[in-house]
């Protein structure tokens, strides 16, 4: 069984959120989605609309995630590559060669994001429409 691993934060989610965890699921049988813990969105300086549960519960009812664990640093990815036993590590473009140190541990490929939209287009479309 191919294990896949992909991260983020996952608020407001989206037609794009929905491509890049579809996409990351091709790659494999088994999709793990580490999902950002509010303590670590804060020291990120990211605020999200939902709390972590909600955001849990709501990848939790998408088809292609097969489980949802928590991040809470930056520093988890390699451990959670070995503790998970991780074949792929996937991550959207705009990522491009942030995570390749990762490469000595699984294989690591960074998936085109979908053009037009993110969380951030969103709540900027809403602030401008009020």
């Amino acid at each position: 069984m191919k294990k896949v691993i992909t991260y983020g934060t996952f608020d407001l989610i989206h037609h794009g959120h929905i491509n890049i965890l579809r996409r990351a699921k091709e790659c494999g049988d088994y999709l793990i989605v580490g999902l950002s813990s509010d303590e670590f969105n804060e020291l990120k300086g990211k605020a999200a609309y939902h709390a972590y549960e909600e955001r849990k519960m709501i990848l939790e009812s998408i088809r292609y995630v097969d489980e949802v664990i928590p991040e809470h640093n930056w520093e988890q990815k390699v451990k959670d590559i070995k503790k998970y036993d991780i074949d792929l590590f996937v991550m959207g473009s705009d990522w491009e060669g942030k995570f390749d140190e990762l490469k000595e541990h699984c294989e690591v490929v960074y998936l085109p994001r979908t053009d037009g939209i993110s969380t951030t287009k969103i709540k900027m479309d809403l602030l401008n429409n009020q």
